[in-house]
């Protein structure tokens, strides 16, 4: 087991718009697989799926720029569109021609930006997508069902709620997300709430949480993106989440033409971390 100071450790840096953006890697020969992790969290959301994985591909995962260990700056104008130009940006220095990209939570709006780029012929350079994996996450905001306390953070008040973000509401909130029977560990609760305390971090969740503002600025795009897109996709689905799951995988299959949608019995919001095992065969079935 890889603890989350081995995860810091491993890792590496690269410079976007003069901040220090962390990612992690495992280079190799083998077809280049971008991880895109959700809100609150970061890239380490992939450990329990990660070696796994690395006997498949080359992985690339970063924390995007206000989480995990990425810097967090206090005045900066925290966007999607913003967390794109970043994963592009990473994506130019290494020099990616081709990639595959497996989304969840946040990272798949990050994705539907992806794909409409591509389909725009813009920022050819950047790399060309191959396919993509949807994990539970908002790609349409009319299904998307956020819980009490992102409501409250999104609004005008909201910077007068961070100081007051604590272990015990993530840990309370994180339950009511994950399944029932696959609920965080203790030790998974501190190691979440450790990459939002890095950096001062909860203190700019006022400003990440525009999120979902970015989301209904760019509903029709995003939505033509995932309608026009050629490339293989599939949504695996933890059904339980009341944030993203039975509802939003029905509302993907009626939408989006020959639906791949595979739902994960009994799990919630975080399937990469209640369910590796079925992920991983669910994702490499869906290579193969």
């Amino acid at each position: 087991m890889q603890t989350l100071t081995q995860w810091h450790q491993q890792g590496a840096y690269f410079e976007y718009r003069k901040h220090t953006i962390f990612y992690q890697e495992i280079p190799s020969e083998k077809p280049l697989l971008v991880l895109l992790h959700g809100f609150p969290t970061a890239s380490w959301d992939w450990w329990k799926i990660w070696p796994t994985l690395s006997r498949h591909f080359h992985l690339l995962a970063p924390d995007f720029i206000g989480f995990g260990f990425s810097d967090k700056p206090r005045n900066y104008q925290y966007s999607l569109v913003d967390q794109t130009d970043l994963v592009q940006e990473l994506l130019s220095q290494k020099k990616i021609n081709e990639y595959h990209i497996l989304a969840h939570d946040y990272g798949v709006s990050v994705a539907q930006e992806l794909l409409a780029r591509q389909l725009e012929a813009k920022n050819t350079s950047k790399g060309s997508i191959q396919s993509v994996c949807f994990l539970n996450g908002g790609l349409f905001p009319a299904a998307h069902q956020p819980r009490p306390i992102q409501k409250a953070l999104i609004s005008p008040l909201g910077f007068l709620l961070t100081p007051f973000l604590s272990r015990a509401m993530l840990a309370k909130n994180f339950a009511q997300i994950f399944g029932p029977e696959t609920q965080a560990s203790d030790q998974e609760i501190d190691e979440f709430f450790s990459l939002i305390q890095e950096k001062s971090g909860k203190y700019i969740f006022h400003k990440l949480i525009r999120y979902m503002a970015d989301r209904k600025q760019f509903a029709d795009r995003w939505k033509n993106a995932l309608l026009k897109s050629k490339m293989p996709m599939r949504l695996i689905n933890g059904p339980e989440d009341p944030v993203s799951g039975r509802h939003l995988a029905e509302h993907y299959q009626k939408i989006v033409p020959k639906a791949d949608v595979v739902l994960l019995d009994k799990i919630g919001h975080y399937p990469q971390t209640e369910a590796p095992e079925l992920v991983i065969k669910h994702f490499l079935a869906f290579h193969q």
